[in-house]
């Protein structure tokens, strides 16, 4: 099966609001592995791994449940490294 990754980046009233904690039990129920942490800068990052469609869907229900807080999302995508087992908020 192949696998790819996706790192976005999330701005706007992304902190404070339970972004992290929601991303971690939305990809629970995922076949995708990686993490998502707050950055200095006041941005939320997301790096994710898994099967494409797993990735759109994942993507599309943080942006149906947090749509309103995001004022802006980079994304990129490239070939999964295989380097995550889980899906984990990062500190």
């Amino acid at each position: 099966m192949k696998k790819e990754r996706c790192e976005v980046h999330y701005s706007g009233c992304v902190q404070g609001v339970g972004f992290r904690y929601t991303v971690r039990r939305i990809a629970a129920g995922r076949d995708v592995a990686g993490f998502v942490r707050n950055r200095p800068d006041g941005t939320v990052q997301l790096v994710v791994e898994g099967p494409p469609e797993e990735i759109d869907r994942l993507l599309d229900e943080i942006q149906s449940t947090f749509g309103s807080y995001v004022r802006g999302k980079r994304e990129q995508r490239s070939p999964a490294t295989g380097e995550f087992r889980e899906f984990r908020i990062r500190y």
